[in-house]
């Protein structure tokens, strides 16, 4: 199993890239610290990315803008095309990415 080495020089979604160097550390971080099962990570990876993503599209300006109910309207889409599982992992990879960030920001 080859390790996860974080590098700045991976891309990072823009969300978090606008949010400065730090950010984009932390964001990588996160997925190399604190998630330690490759296949879990890789989960993770694609909710925190899927997220962001529809973050985007949806109009919120910055990393810090993100609000409770802009997580609920993503899981609530993800209700409709997703089985309640992975609705409950990627709602879980999304809440524990801002829990990391949100200590990072204090």
């Amino acid at each position: 199993m080859t390790p996860f080495v974080p590098r700045l020089s991976q891309t990072v979604p823009t969300l978090i890239a606008a949010a400065g160097e730090q950010a984009s550390l932390r964001f990588l971080e996160f997925f190399a610290a604190e998630i330690r099962n490759p296949h879990t990570r890789r989960a993770y990876v694609r909710a925190a990315g899927e997220f962001l993503a529809w973050c985007e599209v949806a109009g919120v300006a910055s990393l810090t803008a993100v609000q409770p109910l802009h997580v609920a309207t993503w899981i609530e889409g993800l209700t409709r095309s997703h089985t309640a599982p992975t609705v409950k992992q990627r709602l879980a990879a999304v809440r524990h990415l801002f829990d990391w960030l949100w200590w990072w920001a204090r």
